[in-house]
């Protein structure tokens, strides 16, 4: 049996989709393309925004004209969120929640065996415990994700993540150990941490133990001393002054952290029940720079949340042209059903949040120019991907500190660290010699 499988959203919706293959694999089935004919598709949906909703129900509709003979399985945030509105697709969609996802196999013979429809989404909110898995080994030749964390206590308004994946739960310390010290024997050269809030990351076991002491544990592992170890989005009050000490001290933690801004307009920052100033904000990004060299910074912003004048989008711009980061992640408001922020009346027209999103990124290209320029004639230590460049067939890699990199060099170098000398920077585009 051919089973296809599609993944949207982020890293922790990608690993559930790797640990999913895997045992699948593992069961005997055939992994296919997505592109291709198979006889099940498993789409692992998010529904963080509109536009993933509508990516997701685009998904449900290419597979099922795919092959007419053929179940589609849907699962993820949007099928949690949206359970009936997906199942009235079509019926040969079959609908799984979060927690029923980890589940895959043995409702995968159900539906194929039983001929059963399956519509299983069970309340997130009463998931108390971390659901592990083998960490798998289906990622690329030289980057893999490993899930330690899930679900959110926070409560922004704007966001239905929290509803969709439960409270914070935390992936036993043992157990992150083995994961990652299996990864690294696999042959993965850099291990990205990641949850849906990775910084609550331990606040839930027993006894209680902090990210930065998970950081001291695997840094201190002879195990793993050679493998770069990422992080992925922490908020803004969990960037300690302990975690900079630990970054800046250690080799295997990349200068490179995601911190999620939103906005820079203190009223705006209170209507989307966030827990810092941006007072705060500027000091912790200064802090960073000041501590760790070569530190890549990115950033999350919101443009056009309700309420949101001109004014008070001027004081988020005008901020962020302070800040010393090196990149943008932008996105326009997305009115999500059930969230507090959806309820507000001042909604802002749909073109200007779109002219706000492209203000935005026009600053976050000059901030990656910057960035990128500042390293020119300077060697960093590349990663090399284990695919090319479409566009140039150079090869690509990524620095420590998150710069992307074109190289000449033979397949060989992929899957290794190399060093790279920035020779040329086009508007974002880095050129590299290896050294």
């Amino acid at each position: 049996m051919k089973i296809a499988i599609s993944t949207l959203g982020c890293k922790v919706n990608h690993y559930d989709s790797a640990v999913i293959e895997e045992s699948l694999r593992q069961e005997g089935y055939h992994i296919a393309s997505f592109a291709g004919t198979a006889d099940v598709y498993i789409i692992n949906t998010c529904t963080v925004t509109e536009k993933t909703d509508a990516q997701s129900r685009q998904l449900i509709r290419r597979a099922l004209k795919a092959n007419p003979h053929a179940c589609v399985i849907v699962t993820g945030c949007y099928a949690q969120h949206a359970a009936q509105s997906v199942a009235a697709l079509s019926d040969r969609v079959h609908v799984l929640g979060n927690t029923e996802k980890t589940d895959m196999g043995a409702y995968l013979k159900q539906i194929t065996g039983k001929n059963m429809r399956i519509i299983s989404v069970a309340d997130c909110g009463c998931e108390k415990r971390f659901i592990s898995a083998p960490a798998p080994r289906l990622f690329n030749r030289t980057r893999a994700y490993l899930k330690i964390q899930d679900g959110c206590n926070a409560r922004c308004s704007y966001c239905i993540v929290p509803s969709v994946r439960g409270p914070s739960r935390s992936c036993a310390v043992e157990e992150v150990l083995s994961g990652f010290r299996n990864l690294v024997q696999a042959g993965y050269q850099e291990v990205v941490l990641t949850g849906i809030h990775l910084g609550a990351y331990g606040l839930d076991l027993s006894p209680p133990l902090h990210l930065v002491e998970l950081l001291k544990r695997l840094s201190s592992d002879t195990a793993c001393a050679q493998i770069r170890l990422r992080l992925s989005s922490l908020e803004p009050g969990e960037i300690s002054d302990e975690l900079i000490d630990v970054i800046s001290r250690t080799d295997i933690v990349c200068p490179h952290l995601h911190i999620p801004l939103q906005s820079g307009d203190e009223s705006i920052i209170r209507k989307m029940n966030r827990s810092y100033s941006s007072a705060f904000f500027k000091h912790r990004i200064e802090k960073l720079v000041s501590s760790i060299p070569d530190i890549n910074i990115g950033i999350d912003v919101i443009a056009g949340f309700p309420g949101e004048s001109e004014e008070h989008f001027q004081n988020t711009l005008s901020l962020i042209q302070d800040l010393p980061v090196g990149y943008l992640h932008v996105f326009p408001y997305s009115r999500r059903p059930g969230t507090p922020a959806a309820l507000l009346s001042d909604q802002v027209p749909e073109h200007l949040k779109r002219e706000r999103a492209q203000r935005l990124r026009d600053e976050s290209q000059r901030k990656k120019q910057r960035f990128y320029s500042s390293f020119l004639h300077k060697t960093l230590p590349v990663l090399v991907e284990g695919k090319r460049d479409r566009k140039t067939g150079l090869l690509k890699g990524f620095s420590k500190n998150y710069i992307p990199l074109l190289l000449n060099g033979p397949d060989e170098l992929m899957g290794k660290e190399i060093r790279g000398r920035v020779t040329e920077v086009r508007e974002t585009v880095v050129y590299a010699e290896t050294a």
